[in-house]
């Protein structure tokens, strides 16, 4: 059945200026990391993109190799496109990345003007789209000149490729290189995209305070603390997990003070009348300076559920010094290296 979005999408979700640029993101964005490979049904994938448009989600975010296999959530992305939203094209925000191992030999990752702009073409062309509104540096090569990589973004914007530049997990002083380069250069650093949740907090040590000062939006992924943060670990590790298949969640890291922790969190948000994934969105979105939050959704169901965090925004001071407590770090942020130079 021919797709049609709903009339009333743009009342359904706040949206949120991207730092001092024209760009405004909703305030929940999604991600495609996971659920959007061959691993998972098409049919799965375009009910949960059609559900969110619907809802007034703009922007998806994608990377060159997202999957499994590397590739297949663009291509799988660029059909339902294509089938389904192209009319829609001028009212979307779609944003990928390039700098993890994509494919064999020198050119296949990390921050080359080579790799980012071949790549940059290949995830073009298996959108089936003629430019992305984002195009993200995914990491800091310490060993190509930072010069070079935002050369290539710039490059990129310049060719019409992309509309944006943008970096992630980059350290607090990296950005702020970045950033001067690129206005050097005529084309602003417009976001970033760190990880950031209750239990991975670097963001707070300076990295927000540096977007300020440059004024560059934050779009934050993972905020659920890869599932950590919602009611699927509270008794256990279950099977079909995350955890239990080792995808980006180490069971090793499900301590039981941790566990505590994230059980105390649990009651919190009962009291506010919210999930313990809707809290844990909701708190990461407390700061201004966080444009968005950047969920994952494996169903309708899961994606509703987040996006029901934005009905309980609002926090007293008693709920976030109580919330500082349990919010600790929990040794969860696997993409540390890239911000550790």
């Amino acid at each position: 059945m021919r797709y049609e979005a709903a009339d009333n999408r743009y009342d359904q979700i706040p949206y949120r200026r991207t730092g001092r640029s024209g760009l405004k993101l909703p305030a929940v964005s999604l991600g495609l990391w996971h659920n959007f490979g061959d691993d998972k049904p098409l049919e799965t994938q375009r009910a949960i993109l059609r559900r969110a448009f619907d809802l007034g989600v703009t922007h998806f975010d994608l990377a060159n190799n997202y999957g499994p296999p590397y590739g297949s959530a663009e291509t799988n992305f660029g059909r339902i496109f294509r089938e389904d939203f192209r009319p829609y094209r001028d009212e979307l925000v779609l944003s990928t990345k390039a700098g993890y191992d994509m494919w064999p030999g020198p050119y296949g990752e990390w921050g080359s003007r080579k790799y980012l702009l071949a790549s940059l073409d290949q995830s073009l062309a298996r959108m089936g789209v003629d430019y992305v509104d984002i195009f993200y540096s995914h990491r800091f090569d310490p060993e190509t000149p930072l010069e070079e990589t935002m050369g290539a973004l710039d490059h990129a914007v310049r060719s019409g490729k992309a509309l944006y530049a943008g970096i992630s997990s980059y350290s607090p002083e990296r950005t702020a290189e970045a950033a001067a380069i690129l206005r050097e250069m005529g084309t602003p650093l417009l976001i970033h995209q760190p990880s950031y949740s209750m239990l991975n907090r670097w963001i707070e040590g300076g990295l927000l305070d540096t977007l300020e000062q440059e004024g560059v939006g934050c779009i934050a992924f993972s905020p659920l603390a890869q599932g950590m943060l919602t009611d699927k670990y509270l008794h256990g590790v279950p099977e079909g997990s995350r955890a239990s298949q080792g995808k980006s969640l180490s069971p090793d890291l499900l301590t039981e003070e941790t566990l505590r922790h994230v059980r105390t969190l649990d009651g919190m948000a009962r009291e506010r009348g919210q999930t313990l994934a809707q809290m844990a969105i909701a708190w990461t979105l407390r700061d201004q300076r966080v444009t968005s939050a950047l969920i994952g959704a494996s169903s309708v169901a899961q994606l509703e559920d987040s996006l029901g965090a934005l009905a309980r925004l609002d926090f007293t001071d008693e709920e976030l010094a109580a919330i500082d407590r349990d919010a600790v770090e929990a040794g969860i942020n696997i993409w540390a290296a890239s911000s550790a130079h």
